[in-house]
């Protein structure tokens, strides 16, 4: 079964074409290409993969409470999410 790891990583490689061997959790969105608009493709990908609520402005990602600095910040979100979900 894919880990919350493997399924943040295979979204962001989606929204960023890349191959998912080529996303670490050490990459940034920037590195990775990712702009402002595939950054809320990639919101919306993770809110309907892990049936959750990103708490995440888009007119001010500085003021949400949703890491976005790295894909291994994300991960960790995305984590604390699933667990609060369950």
């Amino acid at each position: 079964m894919d880990t919350v790891e493997d399924k943040v990583i295979r979204i962001i490689a989606d929204q960023a074409l890349l191959d998912p061997s080529d996303v670490t959790p050490a990459s940034t969105l920037a590195e990775l290409g990712i702009d402002s608009m595939a950054l809320v493709e990639t919101i919306f990908a993770i809110e309907e993969t892990f049936d959750v609520s990103v708490p995440f402005n888009a007119n001010e990602p500085a003021a949400s409470q949703f890491d976005i600095s790295s894909v291994g910040s994300i991960i960790a979100a995305v984590e604390d999410l699933v667990a609060a979900r369950a």
